[in-house]
């Protein structure tokens, strides 16, 4: 999706005894536009290759060449993607960019630019694995969706149905906000992570604590009459596959989502668990606007939770959003609900239109591609599909400049349409 209104906040960082201010934004569909890519993974890529720090254009192409061959003219062309991920690094000064795509020919590339280290200088990997923020909100979402299949959870039944007395305050009443309208945020409840100030990277955070945030503050607006990118509402949907389920939202997410379609690579963190698993870049994040970049890579995720709290790689969740769009986790009922939208153009550009935890994205080559995108402290990614196969998805390792964005958008639309 393309940036939008992606909720903002700001989080107290202590390091080193002292506690600065960082800027971040979690921007699941919010900003997809601006950073998804996508392109078939090659099975045969071959080791990265970076240039040392400060270098900012080093890269890695692990497929077959770092150009592309023209078929008509026998010539070789720079490759766009590879380009593109360079330039992120050295206009934008992101650390690292990495990028699978999925072409028209059924083809796989991935693609490094940058620094998986800035302390040590070390390579990106390729397919890093790298948190994913509010891409989490599709996986959550397909769960919910998979239990309205089972008639244990209805689209448009209210929250109190599941959750008596949970949802109330200042213009919010869970008698009045239905499932579905979590899942589009159109419940009108307030953002927590915009009231997250103060609070640290490295602390846990109960679910309940949490939302308790977002209700001591007045509703946006009434349920249905507006739309509102906002974190709570998956706190809620999360809470709701607990209840229903009697398990934690993470173990069902693994079990009806991850290994049911074999994403190997993809995790949800366990409480307390603060690491990237697998090879992966850091990630990093400015404490004040003009400071340096800082590594933010270990972070106690149960402050994004069923919003936002996933660990995965581009060739993964191009695999999830393939496999979702080709009705590989939802019967077609259930899928064509989750692909019912909204227009929210005027929040996200490029045409976006949100459905239940999934968006559309105009193409400039016609059509749209689906998916969603995340942004929290130290990660950006953005990507989708299209219904003729083709995949992207970019991770760029910080939150980069709003100028970025444009170009990020720009990258995403190129390699889908190439």
């Amino acid at each position: 999706m393309n940036e939008c209104v992606s909720p903002r906040f700001r989080l107290r960082l202590r390091l080193g005894g002292r506690a600065r201010t960082a800027v971040a934004v979690i921007a699941g569909a919010l900003t997809l536009g601006t950073l998804a890519i996508g392109v078939p993974a090659s099975a045969t890529a071959s080791p990265a290759a970076t240039a040392s720090p400060g270098s900012g254009a080093s890269a890695t192409f692990a497929a077959d060449s770092a150009t592309v061959g023209d078929a008509a003219s026998g010539s070789r062309r720079p490759d766009g993607v590879q380009q593109g991920l360079e330039a992120l690094v050295r206009d934008f000064k992101a650390p690292a960019a990495l990028a699978t795509v999925t072409g028209r020919d059924g083809r796989t590339r991935r693609y490094t630019a940058g620094v998986g280290d800035l302390t040590t200088g070390a390579k990106v990997p390729v397919d890093g694995q790298v948190r994913v923020g509010s891409n989490t909100k599709a996986f959550t979402s397909v769960v919910v969706l998979q239990l309205v299949g089972e008639g244990r959870v209805g689209l448009d039944a209210f929250v109190d149905t599941y959750l008596p007395g949970l949802l109330r305050g200042d213009g919010i009443d869970g008698r009045n906000i239905t499932v579905r309208q979590l899942l589009q945020h159109t419940s009108g409840l307030p953002n927590y992570t915009e009231y997250l100030e103060g609070d640290r990277l490295d602390r846990y955070h109960e679910p309940r604590d949490l939302l308790d945030l977002a209700l001591a503050n007045k509703s946006d607006f009434t349920p249905g009459d507006g739309w509102k990118y906002s974190n709570t509402g998956y706190l809620v949907a999360g809470m709701i596959i607990q209840r229903i389920t009697g398990r934690p939202v993470g173990e069902e997410i693994t079990h009806r989502v991850i290994d049911r379609i074999g994403l190997r690579h993809t995790y949800f963190p366990a409480p307390g668990d603060t690491t990237v698993h697998e090879a992966h870049p850091e990630g990093y994040d400015r404490l004040t606007p003009d400071g340096p970049l800082t590594d933010v890579t270990r972070q106690d995720m149960s402050w994004g939770w069923a919003a936002g709290a996933l660990v995965s790689t581009n060739t993964d969740l191009n695999r999830f959003y393939t496999t979702l769009i080709g009705g590989g986790l939802l019967a077609p009922e259930l899928l064509a609900q989750m692909r019912t939208t909204v227009p929210v153009d005027e929040y996200l550009g490029q045409g976006a239109r949100y459905g239940l935890g999934l968006a559309s994205f105009q193409l400039t080559c016609g059509g749209v591609y689906w998916g969603h995108g995340g942004t929290l402290p130290g990660y950006v990614t953005r990507g989708g599909v299209t219904e003729d196969g083709r995949a992207a998805n970019i991770a760029v390792t910080t939150v980069p400049a709003v100028e970025a964005k444009p170009r990020i958008a720009a990258d995403v639309d190129a390699a889908l349409c190439r």
